[in-house]
């Protein structure tokens, strides 16, 4: 039985490159876990809202509280009761998880267990197989101007053709890769209001990005974003370390104060920026390192609901 904190990785992968087997296995590493609380009638993800949105559909009434949007006052009960009352709605029936795909070329690397490509590969599996299980239908996309999104689809038919998707994207880096930023681009039209994201990312790529782009995405939708480690990247050795690719190679020295100081400003600078602003602007993010269980994360779904408006 896989732990439920820390469901157990399954499946074969040689670590450099994922494989439809071993992101079809990790159907296990959600089997064992609730699914997401579920509204009244069956919506699975999210609580109500006493905001309402595109999408949105009534649930029930409750007495109003301070900061509730008086638009939503519900009149009739008020006066029969003689109290306040505020209408509550929630997303529509079949929600989108939606997973966005970084493809930025540092993410081709690894040296524990896995490459980073490999472990995104992973935990966008466990993201679409969590969405199976919470019965939402599952999109992918990732940034490029060529590539169409994976259509949304339901059930273990929609998850396939989005693990399939992950298997061609993380085997090796895309020459068209556009960024991030035009992913989310990418993923805003297709998002409604009530979604749930899943953002595999290298922290270089949020890093680059402007802060503002974070807070609309997270009010409107549940929002998390898992940030691909190495731990040479968190924590280098104090030694010189030989880079090398087909034309040249380069050595580090990290033994020296200022190229250890370099090493942080490139690698550790970004992750911990993002740890600690993200989660002020509604996002839940979390460090996922290339020898963490790919289903680590999954403990962020469910938490605390996005507003809609």
């Amino acid at each position: 039985m896989a732990d439920e904190a820390h469901p157990r990785d399954e499946g074969p992968g040689n670590g450099v490159v994922p494989t439809l087997p071993e992101l079809v296995a990790l159907r296990q590493a959600v089997a064992g876990r609730r699914p997401a609380m579920r509204g009244r009638f069956g919506v699975s993800g999210h609580a109500l809202s006493p905001l309402r949105g595109r999408g949105m559909e009534y649930a029930e009434s409750r007495e109003y509280v301070a900061g509730d949007d008086a638009r939503h006052i519900d009149w009739r009960l008020t006066a029969r009761t003689g109290r306040a009352h505020t209408k509550l709605f929630q997303a529509e029936r079949e929600r989108l998880s939606l997973i966005v795909a970084d493809t930025a070329p540092t993410l081709y690397f690894g040296t524990r267990v896995r490459f980073k490509s490999v472990q995104a590969a992973r935990a966008g599996a466990v993201a679409a197989w969590a969405a199976v299980r919470d019965g939402d239908r599952i999109a992918a996309l990732r940034g490029s101007r060529r590539e169409a999104p994976i259509a949304p689809a339901a059930g273990p038919r929609g998850a396939l053709r989005v693990l399939d998707a992950l298997t061609r994207w993380y085997a090796h880096a895309p020459d068209d890769d556009a960024g991030l930023g035009v992913a989310l681009d990418h993923a805003q039209r297709l998002l409604r209001p009530g979604s749930r994201l899943v953002v595999l990312a290298d922290p270089q790529s949020v890093a680059a990005l402007p802060a503002q782009r974070w807070p609309a995405l997270a009010h409107h939708h549940e929002v998390i974003v898992l940030l691909l480690t190495d731990p040479l990247e968190t924590a280098p050795p104090k030694a010189s370390l030989p880079f090398e690719d087909e034309s040249h190679r380069v050595d580090v020295d990290l033994s020296v104060a200022a190229q250890r100081q370099a090493w942080r400003n490139e690698f550790v600078r970004p992750l911990d920026a993002a740890l600690a602003q993200l989660p002020a602007r509604g996002v839940r993010v979390q460090a996922l390192s290339t020898e963490a269980e790919s289903g680590a994360w999954l403990p962020l779904l469910g938490r605390n609901p996005p507003l809609v408006a």
